[in-house]
């Protein structure tokens, strides 16, 4: 694999053969996460009909929006409430939702827009204190909150599972996270999206049920 097009179809292709181990026939998306990469890597990656992009910081997603008006970004870094006005309306999906404060300024701006803006929550399975995220047991109070607010829809949850050479260490991290999924779902229609695996464990993710995988770095090659 030397270019970025042969790297995203061997992404493509090892996520059909994880749904095939689970016997899975719907659709996993795929979120090529261009942080700290050029337009012109981006350009690579778009020539291979990708048109879905993941941002880790807002000011890159910012630089980076208009030069694909065609394509969806999404959000999927830690997220300051001083920053959402800039992300509102221009987020096709915002992955990193962890508080009810920072909904409710998603909400207020959301207001003045005129518009409905799509959230994942980010819940934290693993318990890392490293990491941003709710706690399995917040999850019932927020999503009731955000209910009530008008201009916030929640679409599912993301999560990421600690770093390690062997993604069958975190399986439970994904699978704990597909049951949640599951469990909330059932009586909120909006939701069906599970967001998590990325270059290291992508494929385990798949296994355990994530409907969207945000893969960068097995893309677009490590940056020093």
């Amino acid at each position: 694999m030397t270019t970025v097009k042969e790297r995203i179809e061997y992404v493509r292709e090892e996520i059909e053969k994880a749904k095939k181990r689970s016997n899975r026939n719907d659709n996993v998306e795929l979120i090529a996460v261009t942080k700290t990469y050029g337009i012109d890597v981006i350009e690579e990656a778009y020539s291979a009909n990708c048109r879905t992009f993941g941002e880790n910081r807002v000011q890159e997603m910012m630089e980076k929006f208009d030069f694909f008006p065609d394509c969806e970004w999404h959000l999927i870094g830690h997220l300051q409430k001083n920053k959402v006005k800039y992300v509102v309306g221009k987020a096709a999906l915002i992955h990193s939702v962890d508080s009810f404060e920072l909904a409710q300024e998603i909400d207020r701006i959301a207001k003045k827009k005129n518009i409905v803006q799509d959230v994942l929550l980010e819940v934290n399975i693993s318990g890392e204190i490293t990491k941003y995220g709710l706690t399995t047991d917040e999850i019932k109070d927020i999503i009731i909150k955000i209910g009530e607010l008008g201009s916030v829809r929640v679409r599912g949850f993301m999560t990421m599972a600690p770093k390690t050479d062997n993604p069958d260490t975190v399986r439970w991290v994904f699978k704990r996270a597909k049951e949640l999924f599951d469990f909330y779902r059932k009586d909120h229609e909006d939701m069906n999206i599970l967001s998590m695996g990325m270059s290291s464990d992508f494929t385990v993710a798949v296994e355990e049920g994530a409907t969207m995988v945000r893969v960068g770095s097995l893309i677009f090659g490590k940056r020093l």
